[in-house]
């Protein structure tokens, strides 16, 4: 029903509302960038995590992170301490004694092997650090 007769717009307003009616498909085929980047990043992540949970590599990393997606939360600061208790790779006995670097893998704690459980939640020598970084 047209409600202004003789006015150009609703004329026009008035044919594509009845031709929209009479077709069975939608011509509206434009998306928002920010949709199609939202489905990008989301197929990627999901890519990424399909990857991550077949890998049999980064085992240590796994441990505080297996998902990807909780992990891109995260805003770490990466630095070489960060680096070595997510890798398990670097100034730690047990992974220099591995590479034949040291004799010793037992921690100068005298206590135990120095993995990085070890580090963060058993060794005596750092307890004092583990309390002032809380």
């Amino acid at each position: 029903m047209k409600a202004h007769d003789g006015i150009y717009e609703n004329e026009t307003a008035n044919r594509l509302a009845k031709e929209a009616t009479q077709k069975h498909y939608v011509t509206y085929s434009r998306i928002p960038k920010s949709a199609i980047k939202k489905e990008i990043r989301g197929k990627s992540i999901r890519k990424w995590q399909n990857e991550w949970e077949e890998t049999t590599k980064g085992a240590i990393t796994k441990e505080f992170f297996p998902s990807v997606e909780r992990r891109l939360s995260v805003n770490l600061q990466i630095n070489p301490n960060v680096t070595t208790i997510m890798s398990g790779h670097g100034n730690i006995r047990s992974y220099l004694n591995r590479l034949k670097i040291m004799n010793s893998s037992e921690c100068p704690c005298k206590k135990d092997v120095q993995t990085i459980d070890h580090l963060l939640f058993v060794c005596k020598v750092k307890v004092r650090k583990r309390n002032i970084e809380e």
